[in-house]
């Protein structure tokens, strides 16, 4: 495993988020098509960004702030790979939507992307990617000092690559969602979405199982 290989592997999620509708994209769609202008799709997009990143940043924060117990590193991975395998196997057996995202006014994108994002483990999906990226940035011997100093060192680089894996994700789900969403308003509009709707829900959840296995697995076979 190299480190190039765990960012493709963010950007990648970040596209599989952006083409799965379950993310929003439609709503851009419908929201231009409803303002009558393409720059409604940007506003759209933004909206669904911000809460999208937010939630990938809820998820991943208590993991960098945790990352310092070096002593206990594979033991965490681990525990977030089991984690991320729960979720996958819980979207497998209940496959029906959470009915408070049907309840978010559909002016509040931002907290329905955050809610989205949160309620489908779209942020889990990172957990096992970004630790890995953690332990092949900072090895044991790139940190100095000792005790608080070293731990305070390790912890705030672990931080700063939380917000980065959470904004490159976000940008390539963004992206892949806009160029979607901008397509499907230009040709086909909703009757589109509406006749030919595709439910990757299957999908996530057999995702989240796999993501979650390769981090075991990973943890276990000695790449940090």
């Amino acid at each position: 495993m190299t480190l190039t290989a765990l960012w493709w592997a963010v950007i990648f999620s970040g596209v599989y988020h952006g083409v799965n509708p379950g993310m929003g994209w439609p709503l851009a769609v419908s929201a231009a098509l409803f303002e009558r202008k393409k720059s409604a799709i940007a506003k759209a997009l933004a909206m669904l960004a911000t809460g999208h990143f937010l939630a990938m940043i809820v998820i991943l924060l208590p993991f960098s702030m945790m990352f310092f117990l070096i002593d206990n590193e594979r033991e965490i991975r681990i525990g977030a790979g089991v984690l991320v395998i729960a979720m996958g196997l819980y979207l497998f057996i209940n496959r029906r939507h959470p009915k408070i995202l049907a309840r978010v006014h559909p002016a509040k994108l931002g907290l329905w992307s955050f809610l989205a994002a949160t309620a489908h483990g779209a942020g889990l999906m990172l957990v096992p990617i970004y630790l890995g990226i953690c332990g092949l940035l900072v090895p044991g011997e790139s940190i100095s000092g000792t005790g608080h100093a070293a731990a305070q060192a390790l912890m705030t680089n672990n931080v700063m690559t939380a917000f980065l894996v959470a904004a490159t994700h976000t940008f390539a789900m963004t992206f892949a969602g806009a160029a979607i969403a901008i397509f499907v308003y230009a040709w086909f509009g909703l009757k589109f979405i509406s006749k030919s709707w595709f439910n990757l829900d299957l999908v996530w959840a057999l995702s989240l199982i796999i993501v979650g296995a390769f981090g075991i697995y990973s943890a276990f076979s000695g790449h940090q």
